[in-house]
């Protein structure tokens, strides 16, 4: 067994490239930036008010001013700046050249077309052209697009964006016990889960997973799977990677001539993991066991995606206060499900009493991964521990 550590960078080394793909920026939420994306426009493009008001000249103030003209947005005044004029004009209108001061509205008193400023304290009130950002600014890619990127690509006048393509993950769950939701289980047989549970954690860092059929027990059927998936991008197994009777897809994937990166991880939930190439594909085997597919899924096979599109994995762990005693650990790393609450300072965490690897309903009401090391001590309520966040 080899240890998470190890496990995660050989299977970040898996990653090929990512591919570029041009897409409208309509169309680039939520996706990955691969290449900078460049302005072709200056923001504000000129000097605009940044309020209701009266456009004036400084050296004017204390004198009653006359207001010869009115500036809106998408209406400019096209006036000069006499001495002794001022100009009407709102939010976000061309402050006309000559005039270098807005007074809000509230502290001017109007009479007809006269004004007096009442109060001349404050700013001057105007946002010089590219206060935002300049013809030419980039935006550095690597990062994956939310509203607020997207409306400043907009802003900048970008139409189109250089986007990573979404790497195409096929899952292969494999077992003659698995029927799909919705079938009427026979004896001895069990809803699929698992696969429809990966693909959502494939769609949660931009992959885009197809569910293969559910392979039977017997080595052609799970051959033909692997041969027929070995277009995608990456090809994730669940279960089945064990040494049973029945764990077949290891040895049918090791018969295709696959590339083993690794076999069995120090770690718990799923120790029974694998990883490598199969052909030009990169294939992650993860265990069968509900909760620990998901797990494995989490920490291996989310990092190995965001990878494929040009990002960095997750950031490191959060801490909080230890809700509760714990014994001491074992020699593998321990993921324990947790719930997390407020606290003081700190949140607080505490782990389930139960941690069987087949209650997926526990994984469901999770909030969090208590991270625990190998061999780590006991730990006391109130110590500060690691976890991994699972929600938001």
């Amino acid at each position: 067994m080899i240890s998470v550590e190890e496990a995660l960078a050989k299977v970040l080394a898996l990653a090929p490239d990512p591919q570029p793909e041009e897409v409208p920026l309509a169309e680039a939420w939520d996706r990955v930036l691969l290449k900078p994306a460049v302005s072709r426009m200056t923001q504000p493009p000129f000097d605009a008010s940044a309020m209701d008001g009266y456009a004036i000249r400084n050296e004017d103030i204390g004198r009653t001013l006359t207001v010869v003209g009115e500036a809106a947005a998408g209406h400019p005044y096209s006036g000069t700046a006499s001495p002794g004029t001022a100009v009407r004009i709102f939010t976000g209108a061309p402050v006309p050249p000559g005039f270098d001061r807005v007074i809000m509205q509230e502290n001017v008193v109007r009479n007809n077309d006269g004004i007096t400023i009442a109060d001349p304290s404050g700013g001057n009130n105007i946002r010089p052209a590219g206060d935002d950002f300049r013809d030419g600014t980039t935006l550095a890619p690597g990062r994956r697009l939310r509203a607020a990127d997207i409306g400043l690509l907009a802003a900048m006048n970008v139409p189109k964006v250089t986007l990573a393509k979404r790497p195409r993950v096929a899952i292969l769950a494999g077992g003659d016990e698995l029927v799909p939701p919705g079938a009427m289980p026979g004896p001895g047989q069990i809803i699929s889960s698992n696969d429809l549970a990966i693909a959502g954690l494939v769609r949660q860092v931009g992959g885009d997973p197809v569910i293969l059929p559910i392979a039977r027990d017997t080595e052609e059927s799970i051959r033909q799977a692997l041969q027929g998936a070995q277009d995608a991008d990456l090809l994730v197994t669940i279960g089945g990677a064990s040494v049973g009777d029945h764990d077949l897809i290891g040895k049918v994937a090791d018969g295709l001539g696959m590339q083993q990166a690794f076999y069995k991880v120090a770690m718990r939930p799923g120790k029974p993991l694998m990883a490598g190439m199969l052909a030009q594909t990169p294939m992650i085997g993860l265990p069968g066991n509900p909760v620990s597919a998901m797990v494995c899924g989490i920490i291996f096979m989310q990092p190995l995606i965001m990878r494929m599109q040009g990002l960095r994995h997750r950031p490191g762990l959060f801490h909080a206060r230890l809700a509760t005693d714990l014994p001491a650990e074992g020699p593998r790393q321990h993921y324990l499900r947790a719930t997390i609450e407020d606290g003081d300072g700190l949140p607080l965490i505490r782990p389930f009493s139960s941690q069987d690897s087949a209650r997926l309903s526990l994984m469901a009401d999770a909030d969090a991964l208590l991270v625990r090391k190998p061999g780590e001590a006991a730990r006391k309520a109130g110590d500060i521990v690691e976890f991994l966040p699972l929600r938001g």
